[in-house]
């Protein structure tokens, strides 16, 4: 991962019953409230299990901003690798999104089983009162399927579980991506980040609104009604622990559905892979190779080794919310519009 820098004061610091959605519940373009003091953030797993104790760190953090927390039923619930059955996780997250005092969603953390749960959660509570989803990873499916059908913004970023169990002994990495979800749900200023040049970044400057996530999740996605929507969109992309042929095939996926044509920009966030067992098993071409060949034809912005994904700077992006895209061969700056 390339270095990066702070611009100005921001944040590199910067059922049974199935719920089916209808056409109807469709929201204009929207953010939702920013938080002020005394709003309060349920924390719920909609995916992996935690207990509570490991929510201890991110509580105290939220303390700290002076908001409130509810932590959901699903908190210390184990079902195999879930936070409690299908049904279970499904009906916390629905009581999260009914909830009134609720002002925000953030998921305690990643793994898997948000597509297991989605089609039975009514978003209609959303649609009448958006509230920021949080989260990343697995989380990509929320904010996949909220992008595509209501429009509502979302926030992209770390979880629960990534919090440091020590604030004071935390590096300043660690701080700065904890705070850039702070200021992000506070809405203290417009979110700006920049990452080095890389000599394979293609140059150029756009706008538009942000989509994105897990490359995996997202070709699990592809051709359901929660599928990747990123026209007319800038698109990032992270992935973990994959070989390198299984991101060629995520990015072949992306390309073949049309999800390369038509972007604004691209961001490609951390790739960390795994290293084949044999050697002479692994694919003879670099990450940025594999991606620039599947964008070659297209004129957009292209940028790499930007802070997002499974690594300590990963920091919060605001799915849906118009940014603009400035690589040159100095450096790459996204800022918030």
């Amino acid at each position: 991962m390339l270095p990066f820098s702070l611009l100005g004061k921001k944040t590199l610091l910067a059922s049974n019953n199935i719920m089916q959605e209808s056409c109807s519940l469709q929201a204009p373009s929207g953010i939702p409230p920013y938080l002020k003091n005394g709003d309060c953030i349920g924390i719920t797993s909609p995916s992996g299990h935690i207990q509570y104790k490991e929510l201890l760190p991110a509580i105290r953090q939220i303390k700290s901003w002076g908001l409130t927390f509810k932590t959901g039923h699903t908190i210390g619930l184990k079902d195999g690798t879930f936070g409690g059955t299908d049904l279970q996780r499904a009906t916390d997250f629905q009581q999260m999104i009914d909830d009134p005092s609720v002002k925000a969603i953030l998921c305690a953390r990643g793994g898997y089983g948000a597509v297991r749960i989605i089609d039975r959660i009514d978003f209609s509570g959303l649609v009448k009162n958006p509230k920021w989803i949080i989260g990343f990873s697995d989380a990509t499916v929320f904010h996949c399927h909220i992008a595509r059908n209501y429009n509502i913004a979302t926030l992209h970023s770390k979880m629960c579980n990534s919090f440091p169990d020590n604030w004071d002994k935390a590096t300043e990495q660690q701080r700065a991506t904890i705070n850039s979800i702070r200021d992000a749900l506070l809405n203290t200023g417009k979110m700006q980040y920049q990452s080095i040049a890389n000599p394979m970044n293609r140059a150029g400057r756009t706008e538009g609104a942000l989509i994105g996530g897990n490359m995996r999740t997202i070709e699990n996605l592809s051709g359901t009604r929660s599928a990747l929507s990123a026209a007319g969109k800038i698109l990032f992309l992270e992935e973990t622990h994959e070989y390198l042929y299984n991101m060629d095939r995520m990015l072949w996926n992306l390309s073949r559905t049309g999800e390369l044509k038509h972007l604004k920009g691209l961001i490609i966030g951390a790739m960390i892979r795994t290293p084949q067992r044999d050697p002479n098993d692994e694919l003879n071409k670099s990450i940025y190779e594999l991606v620039m060949e599947k964008v070659k034809e297209y004129a957009y912005p292209v940028t790499f080794d930007f802070p997002v994904g499974h690594i300590v700077e990963n920091y919060a992006l605001k799915c849906g919310v118009r940014h603009q895209l400035d690589v040159t061969t100095v450096g790459t700056t996204l800022s918030e519009s």
